[in-house]
């Protein structure tokens, strides 16, 4: 069940751009990663990864994760369902928009950056939010 997010908590994930992905791994322990990511028009959260990483195929088998974004003591938590995006010209297009939040520059034409993502290996997760925490 998608959530709506809270005018005060969207902002506060808009305001920053790090996080720590949490994903299951096959075992059942927990794996983290630092993520890079932005929160998209729809509310979902989208970050770039490669396909060959742990928290990509963590969460291609097992798509409930969170992200909880820090700030000193003050977090916000997302729980959601993550989905895997390989093909393009959605791939290019998300991480495009990902790429330009990350850097602070201009957006890269995505049709550019296709083979360097292909070379990568890279591709996109996107994190449609079923619980949203905030501690302050």
């Amino acid at each position: 069940m998608t959530v709506e997010w809270d005018p005060q908590h969207l902002a506060y994930a808009q305001a920053h751009i790090w996080g720590v992905l949490a994903t299951g791994r096959a075992d059942g322990s927990p794996q983290q990663s630092m993520i890079g990511y932005l929160v998209d028009d729809d509310g979902r959260i989208v970050i770039s990864a490669k396909s060959y990483t742990a928290k990509w195929n963590n969460a291609a088998r097992q798509p409930k994760v969170s992200l909880t974004v820090p700030d000193g003591r003050v977090h916000l938590v997302v729980y959601g369902d993550a989905e895997t995006i390989t093909d393009d010209p959605q791939r290019a297009e998300l991480t495009a928009d990902v790429f330009a939040v990350l850097s602070g520059s201009d957006r890269p034409d995505p049709a550019s950056i296709v083979t360097m993502l292909d070379e990568q290996q890279r591709t996109v997760l996107r994190i449609t939010p079923t619980k949203i925490i905030f501690h302050e």
